[in-house]
């Protein structure tokens, strides 16, 4: 990754162009032709850099139910793990800590019981038992960008 491509992923996070062509628009910003960011953008997805690229918004405005997930996964697991929780649309991130909880994700669903769902799906495909939900009771922010 160079800071081409991280020009880019800045621009994505925090300043995306809701036009007809936004690659061509990011291009202008920072000198590149539209193939050429649609090329890196593509890269980057299929490295794994990119996860999805769209809109953030209020899932509780609009019905759903949110949870932040932590889950003890051993070392020898942790991709396996991934890999399955990244399978699901709900999740919206996940990042590894250095804690005996060593993985978390934020997932949404239209329900909690969806939610509940999808977290035993995940520990019986898994093997991963202890997976602690800690839904949200009050939104702090709603905004998670990194500058890259």
């Amino acid at each position: 990754m160079d800071a081409i491509d991280r020009k880019i992923l800045n621009m994505i996070q925090k300043e995306f162009p809701l036009e007809t062509e936004p690659y061509r628009i990011m291009g202008d910003r920072i000198g590149l032709t539209e193939d050429d960011v649609f090329e890196r953008v593509m890269r980057l997805k299929e490295s794994g850099v990119i996860r999805r690229i769209g809109a953030v918004f209020d899932s509780k405005k609009l019905g759903y139910a949110s949870t932040l997930c932590a889950a003890e996964v051993p070392e020898e697991k942790i991709e396996d793990f991934v890999a399955v929780v990244n399978s699901y649309r709900g999740v919206t991130h996940n990042y590894r800590r250095r804690h005996r909880y060593n993985i978390w994700f934020t997932f949404i669903a239209p329900s909690m019981e969806e939610i509940e769902r999808s977290l035993e799906e995940i520990r019986h495909t898994t093997g991963v038992v202890q997976i602690i939900s800690m839904p949200a009771t009050r939104t702090f922010k709603i905004d998670a960008s990194f500058d890259l």
